[in-house]
């Protein structure tokens, strides 16, 4: 074989070995752009998962306080029972009075009992409704629970707006039609639209600060609710609290996560709410 020929293999393999390179390199790179992408979608998932977590945990703890709250006033009803018999036994009372007047309470406190369970049980089928309506992706980005006879329905900013705006994005409106369902279902309640943020500053043209930001994202909810979804706007109430009503730490990515949010506050008519109490019975001093 001559030089020529010599020369010329050599730059062949040369040339297939240089292309192999730029080959692997070019697949090297998209497994990587892969990977990356599977990395970050696990870490929303986790994310998710984490805050779902710290929710439930929060509303077993509001239940523990509720429970304790109840052993509360039965101590308390007890010790009242105690006071008027000791009372009755110092100042002669009829045992039929005290009986009369036992039996009054009695009766006031099962009339109470009564309106927490139907308020507690329409609570309960319109927050299984609503559960039942969302997909399992919708569950990672809207918790909702019930806490002191109020539904709140939470909402992350990132499935409502575009980052730093108040503009709801076209990927949210089958979540809030659901939600304008329920809403309109259930009409003997109200429902306050409250926006929330963490506390990294802002200023944007016609965004000052937060205060600005939270509102304006309430406003947002409102209007797409009373427009496009049909529902009376005398049941709603836009407001937003800012940066200062924090779920969690500010401190993290996952605290900021969680405190970027809107709650659709869901709650019986407050005069509706009065007239199924009614009036306390009169007492005898």
């Amino acid at each position: 074989m001559n030089k020529k020929a010599i020369v010329i293999a050599l730059g062949a393999a040369v040339l297939m070995s240089s292309c192999a390179s730029k080959k692997e390199l070019a697949e090297c790179r998209t497994e990587n752009r892969a990977l990356a992408e599977n990395l970050q979608s696990t870490k929303e998932d986790l994310a998710g998962k984490n805050a779902r977590i710290a929710s439930l945990e929060q509303q077993i703890a509001g239940q523990q306080q509720v429970i304790k709250a109840q052993e509360k006033k039965y101590e308390d009803m007890q010790k009242a029972l105690d006071k008027s018999l000791s009372n009755a036994s110092q100042n002669n009372i009829s045992i039929e009075k005290l009986v009369d007047q036992i039996n009054e309470s009695n009766q006031y406190i099962r009339h109470l009992v009564e309106v927490k369970s139907k308020s507690d049980s329409l609570n309960l089928v319109l927050t299984n409704n609503l559960t039942r309506s969302l997909s399992k992706e919708e569950l990672k980005e809207v918790d909702v629970q019930v806490l002191k006879g109020v539904v709140y329905i939470s909402l992350a900013d990132n499935m409502l707006y575009e980052s730093g705006s108040y503009k709801i994005l076209d990927r949210a409106s089958l979540t809030l039609s659901k939600i304008a369902k329920i809403i309109k279902d259930y009409k003997d309640y109200d429902v306050l639209i409250e926006g929330n943020t963490d506390n990294v500053p802002i200023s944007r043209e016609n965004i000052r600060n937060n205060w600005d930001l939270s509102c304006l994202r309430a406003a947002s909810v409102v209007m797409e609710l009373q427009n496009k979804y049909g529902v009376d706007p005398k049941r709603l109430t836009a407001g937003g609290r800012g940066e200062y009503n924090p779920l969690e730490t500010n401190d993290t990515d996952l605290g900021r996560m969680r405190n970027r949010r809107t709650q659709i506050i869901i709650t019986p008519k407050l005069d509706e709410f009065m007239e199924l109490i009614g009036e306390a019975p009169e007492t005898e001093e």
